[in-house]
């Protein structure tokens, strides 16, 4: 089971619109809303940690496809 972690504090993340997608890439994942201490990158880009990895885009569409290839492996 994959673990998603994402911030709903971070101006970088848009929390409800990258949850909705993570739930459509992996619906039994595990989803943890919550600070996740990457301020300084989440000021500006989007991120997500995932199964303990971090992943950072400059926007939500890079994320997601970075994290397809990260799920893909």
């Amino acid at each position: 089971m994959n673990n998603f972690k994402i911030c709903d504090i971070c101006e970088g993340t848009n929390e409800e619109t990258l949850k909705k997608r993570l739930e459509e890439l992996d619906s039994t994942a595990e989803i943890e809303v919550g600070c996740q201490g990457f301020c300084g990158i989440g000021a500006t880009k989007s991120f997500a940690i995932i199964n303990g990895i971090p992943v950072i885009a400059e926007n939500e569409d890079e994320l997601i496809e970075k994290i397809k290839e990260r799920l893909d492996k």
